[in-house]
């Protein structure tokens, strides 16, 4: 399992690696017209790095979480792996609305970039697909051992196939060819952390 989740990392970090140069390709306004067109305010370009920053934003807390809750060194390494993974593109997104001189908010529901602005409103601080609630938060941040380690994985493989949802629909809409593929590596970054964590669980002798 180890040897798993060390491959794991390297995998994300050649991702931020690679979507770190990408940031550096648009913000110096190399590519070609696709680079130099601002997306609407409210287009999918937009819309997706709002939403995914504040997505990311979540995922970030729950692993700071879970690791002062835990001695796992595994649990501890992928959390950390992700804090930092997701950390990265949460900035890379609002850099580009800050490129774009976009607003950070809109006044249109989460998802409605994807065409989702009638789907329920999210309650308990869960905005948007496979977001946890502020009271399975709160319950995280008193649980601790395997406990925590079963309830985070349980947590984080709903959050990542939310986030999963939402890069898919930007590879399908998004116009700025660099965001597409951020939106693209994070599809195959966090598919791949779902398996590993779906394996995880299996070893902890739980499910999704």
């Amino acid at each position: 399992m180890r040897r798993r989740t060390g491959w794991l990392v390297s995998v994300a970090a050649a991702v931020a690696v690679a979507t770190g140069v990408v940031g550096y390709a648009v913000a110096d306004g190399k590519g070609g017209p696709a680079y130099l067109k601002v997306p609407a305010a409210e287009s999918a370009d937009a819309g997706f790095a709002r939403d995914m920053a504040v997505h990311h934003q979540q995922a970030v807390e729950m692993s700071y979480i879970v690791r002062d809750r835990t001695k796992d060194v595994e649990v501890r390494r992928l959390a950390y792996d992700i804090a930092q993974t997701q950390a990265n593109q949460r900035g890379m997104l609002l850099g580009w609305l800050d490129l774009w001189e976009l607003p950070k908010v809109s006044a249109k529901p989460p998802m409605a970039w994807m065409g989702m602005a009638d789907a329920p409103v999210g309650e308990d601080g869960a905005l948007m697909p496979g977001m946890a609630t502020n009271t399975q938060l709160g319950r995280l941040g008193k649980v601790s051992g395997r406990q925590a380690e079963i309830m985070y994985l349980r947590l984080m493989i709903a959050h990542h196939k939310g986030g999963v949802h939402m890069a898919e629909g930007c590879v399908k809409r998004c116009v700025v060819g660099a965001e597409r593929r951020l939106a693209r590596g994070m599809v195959a970054s966090q598919q791949s952390e779902i398996d590993l964590m779906t394996g995880m669980l299996k070893d902890r002798g739980a499910t999704p």
